[in-house]
């Protein structure tokens, strides 16, 4: 039987290193991955795609920043509103053109610009540590922290970034929409680059905040929201690994969600890497999600059906 799957991709699968990040470039990326999703779609899964937005997001604030001098920035919540809409108009067209030369019908591709629910206490706001945007020097960086109130750091020898708090996902504001979707029948790209942080006041409504949630916390919650089987995080690498790129690197077929657990304990995953993957995976599973799989971009299918990937699975 065929399986509903959330498919999280990073950022970097559509805008690869050493590229120079143009929408032709973009595009043809993203057209790879719909290859690789109507394969999926062919063997009777239901799929839901969720991206990061990075590299995107990042030119997007660089492009406010050279503009600002005649017209106005706008904040980090619009920001990464600006890539859900375009990236999400990739796959659309992507999955469209790869659908039709399959001659696959009835899946409409649909992107919903999502809104992500976080919560005001969450100590991240405390803690901003999340570099975004430009490099500035350290004398324009604390002229900024002083006229705006934002946070600064300086940035591993490379100049001066902006941080903003990374709060954790709690909730899904269109989840209601994007199953509806499914259900119909639709291939449904949401939640992209974590999804826009929101607020809720205390008279119930939604503001935006500048943040940045990690997409693949996201869409773990994404995946619970929607009942998915199986939550698939695809990547640049074909598995997870111990001891990564040492003489001992081992590489991780099926293991269970405990001995996951005790390779996160030994410190096997780093924060800036693999970290929060296995951390989203290790979530769904205890979650009580099927299985979750870790595997890179052309073996898709492959470690859907178990040949290929780190399956991480309940005990």
């Amino acid at each position: 039987m065929g399986k509903r799957v959330l498919v999280a991709l990073g950022g970097n699968a559509i805008l690869q290193s050493g590229q120079r990040g143009t929408f032709a470039e973009q595009l043809e990326n993203v057209r790879i991955t719909a290859r690789q999703i109507v394969r999926m779609l062919q063997e009777g899964h239901e799929i839901v795609v969720t991206h990061g937005n990075g590299p995107q997001v990042g030119a997007i604030l660089i492009r406010h920043e050279l503009g600002s001098a005649k017209v106005p920035a706008m904040p980090m919540d619009v920001c990464g509103g600006e890539s859900q809409g375009f990236i999400g108009y990739m796959f659309c067209q992507s999955l469209h053109n790869e659908m039709a030369k399959a001659g696959l019908v009835g899946h409409d591709p649909v992107c919903v610009v999502t809104q992500v629910e976080v919560d005001p206490a969450d100590p991240a706001f405390a803690n901003p540590a999340k570099p975004v945007g430009p490099f500035y020097t350290e004398e324009q960086a604390k002229a900024r922290a002083a006229a705006t109130g934002e946070h600064w750091i300086e940035d591993s020898g490379r100049g001066w970034r902006r941080v903003v708090p990374s709060p954790d996902p709690k909730r899904i504001v269109e989840a209601g929409a994007v199953v509806k979707l499914i259900e119909a029948g639709c291939v449904v790209v949401a939640s992209g680059g974590g999804g826009i942080p929101v607020m809720r006041l205390e008279d119930g409504q939604l503001k935006g905040v500048e943040a940045v949630i990690d997409k693949d916390l996201a869409g773990e919650r994404l995946a619970q929201a929607v009942g998915a089987d199986v939550f698939m995080v695809l990547t640049d690498v074909p598995q997870v690994a111990l001891d990564f790129r040492t003489p001992q690197e081992r590489w991780l077929g099926e293991v269970s969600a405990s001995e996951m657990e005790r390779y996160q304990s030994e410190g096997h995953f780093r924060a800036g890497s693999m970290g929060p993957k296995v951390a989203a995976a290790l979530r769904f599973v205890r979650n009580g999600g099927e299985r979750a799989v870790i595997a890179c971009l052309d073996e898709a299918l492959e470690a859907l059906e178990g040949r290929a990937g780190t399956r991480i699975v309940r005990d």
